[in-house]
């Protein structure tokens, strides 16, 4: 598995789990989002429940959100950042409300990932207004 693959796969599963609750919903979009993105062309879908495992081991040990930022940072390429970024405001929004920790955890992302405030701003309009339901 490319490590980009992996990399944009843990920011899904971090924000997820963000709250504690990984939701039927979050989870849904994560293996759609695996299975039908063009960046994810070449990855072996039966490795997502593994490396979402992999990420949720890191996250449990001490430093755990630094280790998996850490992961990220190192194994995605820079113009990647603003999709993964977007993959966390999908997962975010996927199951119609957006948490105070998963808001926390996205700002640290966008920081990390360095993701200017306009095109957070943009990316997370498009995520709201994908996932908005009436």
């Amino acid at each position: 598995m490319a490590n980009h693959h992996a990399a944009l796969i843990y920011t899904m599963v971090m924000i997820s789990a963000a709250d504690r609750d990984m939701t039927d919903a979050e989870l849904q979009t994560i293996g759609d989002t695996v299975k039908h993105l063009p960046v994810f062309q070449g990855f072996n879908e039966t490795e997502l429940s593994g490396t979402a495992r992999q990420c949720a081991e890191l996250l449990n040990q001490d430093d755990g959100f630094e280790k998996v930022m850490s992961f990220v940072a190192e194994n995605l390429p820079e113009r990647l950042g603003e999709t993964a970024y977007a993959l966390s405001c999908d997962v975010a929004a996927a199951d119609g409300r957006v948490s105070q920790e998963e808001l926390q955890l996205l700002e640290a992302i966008r920081h990390r990932l360095r993701v200017g405030r306009l095109p957070a701003a943009a990316i997370e309009r498009g995520a709201r207004a994908r996932y908005l339901a009436l």
